[in-house]
């Protein structure tokens, strides 16, 4: 779909107030499809079409929007209009903007909306940030283990409309402990009399309320399932999470780690919702840091001053020497960050992962050595002595370089840190520190300064 011929096309019918043909136009529309739309008109524009929608589809439309477009919506509608999409949503959704509301507005909210989506609602906001009580929704079906096949259908036509999903039912004893559960599709091919006890799937797998949303998501990952039910400290089924909110997980954790890599604080906004401040303010601490880190260098290349002078020629591979340690230690960095985040290594590998590094290491240093010692001599045309002194220097710096990117993220998991903040900008800095000491002690002793 090209959304800026749906924009201009949106635009005309509005400026033109053909407003019944545009009722129908986006009601046969897919309701992610128009929340993109929506997305790309001008604040005034946004709620004219808005509140030109069907309202059994106005409230699906709302889920797909973005959260700052939600919030502009909210605060432009009457409580009554609010109350009623707040209604309209699944609990989750409706968790998930009232935690970015102001306190006030939330207030207002929830005396606005109906008493069974204040109670959901609440008791999602009770949860963690970030756990699995917090993303989960508490509209889905449940069955009682007594029931019979045909008093399970007819139970799923009742509440069914409401649910999130009703591919899978959740089997209940009478304290509400999960027990069991039971495909769509079993009940209705199995005979009308049978007892849902007796098909029911008593191999259960579920998830704890107060689970990190990012092992959920590796628990998704695992078993592949398209939702998965949540229970307390008890076991009794308090919620499920379906699939579409771990997509959703997986690009914000994978967005947070990738800021992280990039030594930049994380944030919930999309890049071009975040003003210039609040980038700055996400940007200036680690280079702050960074910078203050980088002063070590100097002082390094400070007090090798005299033997400079004497080789001069040694300054011009600082660079070199420099970057080349950093991107080393970079793709180690990166290459662990990414195996412990899919749980493919733990602490309790760092030798066999070291050992691998230091092979890898040799193999990478001894080759650029032996292409530089080359460039070194045929084309920079410098003595042996300084091509010698280069070249080591650069397979001992790859194999510092790689082993301090391998271990760093390790240690970082062990204490309780996110092996994010380990990457290339933090390693290049404590590698590029390391390269200076060993490029001048290796000077110092091969050419006798």
């Amino acid at each position: 779909m090209d959304y800026n011929i749906e924009v201009e096309e949106i635009r005309k019918l509005l400026d033109t107030k053909q407003y019944t043909r545009l009722r129908q136009k986006l009601s046969e529309m897919i309701a992610a499809d128009v929340a993109s739309i929506l997305e790309e008109l001008e604040e005034e524009e946004l709620m004219k079409v808005f509140r030109i929608l069907p309202k059994d589809m106005a409230a699906e439309v709302f889920s797909y929007i973005d959260v700052q477009v939600q919030q502009y919506i909210i605060v432009s509608m009457s409580e009554r209009d609010a109350g009623n999409i707040i209604d309209n949503l699944m609990s989750d959704d409706a968790a998930d903007l009232l935690e970015e509301m102001p306190a006030n507005i939330v207030k207002k909210l929830l005396a606005a909306a109906s008493p069974e989506t204040r109670r959901d609602v609440n008791n999602l906001l009770r949860y963690p940030e970030d756990s699995a009580g917090s993303i989960m929704t508490v509209e889905f079906v449940d069955l009682k283990e007594n029931l019979t096949v045909e008093q399970s259908i007819d139970r799923i036509r009742n509440v069914g409309v409401d649910s999130e999903t009703i591919n899978i039912c959740y089997v209940l004893d009478v304290r509400r402990k999960l027990v069991g559960t039971v495909a769509l599709r079993y009940l209705l091919l199995s005979q009308p009399d049978e007892i849902i006890g007796e098909i029911m799937n008593e191999n259960v797998i579920s998830i704890n309320t107060m689970m990190d949303q990012e092992e959920v998501a590796r628990q998704f990952q695992k078993y592949d399932f398209t939702a998965m039910p949540v229970v307390d400290n008890e076991d009794r089924l308090v919620g499920i999470i379906t699939v579409d909110d771990i997509v959703d997980i997986m690009e914000q954790e994978a967005t947070e780690d990738i800021e992280k890599m990039a030594a930049i604080v994380p944030t919930d906004k999309s890049y071009m919702r975040t003003g210039v401040f609040e980038t700055w303010k996400s940007r200036i601490p680690w280079l702050l840091l960074l910078m203050i880190s980088a002063t070590f260098t100097g002082k390094i290349i400070s007090s090798f001053e005299d033997a400079l002078s004497v080789y001069v020629i040694l300054t011009a591979f600082i660079p070199m020497l420099m970057d080349t340690g950093g991107n080393a230690g970079g793709q180690a960095s990166v290459t662990i960050i990414r195996a412990l985040s899919l749980d493919d290594i733990e602490f309790a590998d760092i030798f066999k992962v070291l050992w691998k590094e230091i092979r890898v290491a040799f193999l990478c240093g001894a080759t650029l050595a032996v292409a530089n010692f080359a460039k070194l001599i045929i084309l920079d045309r410098v003595g042996i002595n300084v091509a010698a002194v280069v070249c080591i220097t650069l397979l001992a710096v790859v194999l510092i370089a790689k082993i301090v990117g391998c271990t760093l993220p390790m240690f970082a998991k062990k204490l309780g840190f996110d092996p994010a903040v380990m990457a290339s900008p933090f390693i290049t800095t404590i590698v590029d520190a390391i390269s200076l000491l060993i490029y001048f002690n290796i000077a110092t002793n091969l050419l006798g300064l």
